[in-house]
């Protein structure tokens, strides 16, 4: 849960209020000395954002090179114009230099929306000749124009749609490349050392993706308007990493990744419950290395798999599809979620010792799954023998967790049906026959009082009564209130209730 944010301003009427004299006439001098006073006597009080933090340096910087101002030095300036922006790119890029291998500061900066000339002139500036007076000049707006456009205007209107920023590369040819890789290796071991370079390169760039999907989740949560210090260690920890890995496991679980194209390579016998060991060969390395690097990856890799052997819908990576893994079409079904499960009871295995007491996972899973396999519910026989066997599998050797298994699986098995005992039958029939002839007597005397109405019949034999018969006035009921007895003929006695 992130804490509430703390603001140097009162109310947002005094931010607006700063961004109308900076920006409403940049050549109103008394305006720009407001907006700097103000500023400092914010900062005096609390820490800035890193975007007001720049402004103000900027700012301080414009003010000195004023032709109303004491001349100062050319080389000053320039000194103050590069050590402003210099701060502003770096503050900017720095806290998103997030994942297990550094990113080049123009990605990062791209992703952002930064100009990349900035970046060069940064870069110029710290390791080159420094920048000419002029150009520092212009970059000093253009800077102001990029935090006008990315931090006031998203800050004082929240509800505008937020500035365009770079879109999420695809991670799918990233894991093509890798599954080709690792074939190759796997199916001659010979070329492993030539080809380990490669591999390893593969692999830093999908943490480098991993980091890219970091930073647009920071960019979804409008960080650059509020500060990057304003986030707590729990959210830019586990939370923008869960959001990630997320589209990373989705790419994964997609036909043609973890789960072969091909059917008839789905086709495994059911003991061990576990991938074929040429697939565990393919991609046990880069799953091992991501939940090495992302302590989160086993809790996100084993949610995401079993959000899609659900049913449910996952959120495809932009512009990724089978065909980008693989050139057959192989469309998904009931081998597909069998061989995703086979995935699931691996990951576990794997990652989690049992015999340390350590079943956190398989405890996710449980619960995950136990609401589609309560009776009534209305998943596939195929899906359930699916699910079944998965729980199976990954709660063997733990008694605590066998035990709730074997209540959720009560309420799959069929109910065998028991034999009928003869003697039941044949009490059965006889039944059938008394109750066949009492509605036969029943007729006859119908026929017989009707043909003399004055005959006295005798009552039918209390053998005759067994089961349900509908009486009429010759058996001497007749309808009366509730609470009253009918006790001889043509009296009613009052029954005491």
């Amino acid at each position: 849960m992130r804490l509430p944010r703390r603001v140097p301003w009162a109310h947002i009427g005094e931010l607006e209020q700063i961004c109308a004299w900076i920006f409403a006439d940049q050549d109103d001098l008394e305006a720009i000395k407001l907006a700097v006073n103000r500023l400092s006597a914010w900062k005096a009080n609390t820490a800035l954002p890193h975007a007001l933090e720049s402004t103000l340096s900027i700012l301080v910087v414009q003010l000195q090179d004023r032709p109303s101002q004491p001349s100062f030095p050319a080389l000053n300036l320039r000194l103050a114009y590069a050590s402003a922006i210099t701060r502003m790119v770096n503050g900017l890029v720095d806290p998103l230099q997030v994942g297990a291998f550094a990113r080049s500061i123009a990605s990062i900066a791209a992703q952002l929306g930064l100009p990349p000339w900035l970046v060069e002139l940064r870069h110029a500036a710290t390791h080159e000749d420094l920048p000419s007076l002029e150009l520092l000049r212009e970059a000093a707006r253009e800077s102001l124009s990029w935090l006008l456009h990315n931090y006031f205007q998203p800050t004082l209107n929240p509800s505008a749609p937020p500035p365009r920023s770079a879109a999420l590369r695809s991670v799918a040819p990233l894991l093509k490349s890798y599954k080709q890789l690792m074939k190759t290796v796997t199916r001659d071991a010979s070329l492993r050392k030539r080809q380990q370079g490669d591999i390893d390169a593969v692999i830093r760039e999908i943490e480098r993706w991993i980091a890219e999907a970091m930073v647009s989740a920071d960019l979804a949560d409008n960080v650059i308007a509020w500060g990057f210090d304003e986030h707590s260690e729990s959210y830019r920890g586990d939370t923008k990493e869960r959001v990630a890995l997320e589209p990373l496991c989705d790419a994964l679980f997609d036909i043609g990744a973890l789960v072969p194209l091909a059917k008839k390579k789905r086709h495994v016998p059911m003991d061990p419950f576990l991938p074929t060991t040429s697939s565990k060969a393919i991609w046990g390395l880069l799953l091992n290395n991501l939940r090495l690097h992302h302590p989160v990856f086993p809790s996100v890799f084993i949610s995401r798999a079993v959000y899609s052997l659900l049913g449910k819908s996952l959120q495809p990576d932009p512009g990724t599809t089978a065909l980008e893994m693989e050139t057959e079409d192989s469309p998904r079904d009931v081998t597909y979620d069998e061989y995703l499960a086979r995935w699931v009871v691996w990951a576990i295995q794997t990652w989690e010792d049992i015999s340390e007491g350590e079943n956190q996972l398989r405890k996710e899973l449980l619960l995950a799954l136990s609401p589609t396999l309560l009776p009534g519910k209305s998943a596939s026989p195929e899906k359930t023998v699916i699910l079944t066997t998965l729980l199976q599998s990954v709660t063997s050797g733990c008694k605590e967790l066998e035990s709730v298994a074997d209540l959720i699986f009560a309420g799959t098995r069929d109910i065998p049906v028991e034999m009928w005992d003869p003697r039941v039958l044949a009490e059965m029939d006889h039944r059938l026959e008394v109750l066949s002839s009492v509605d036969i007597a029943m007729e006859h005397e119908d026929e017989m009082s009707a043909a003399s109405p004055g005959a006295n019949h005798r009552s039918l034999p209390l053998a005759q009564l067994m089961g349900w018969t509908l009486l009429d006035a010759r058996s001497g009921w007749k309808p009366c209130p509730m609470g009253v007895y009918y006790q001889r003929k043509g009296v009613v006695e009052d029954v005491s209730m």
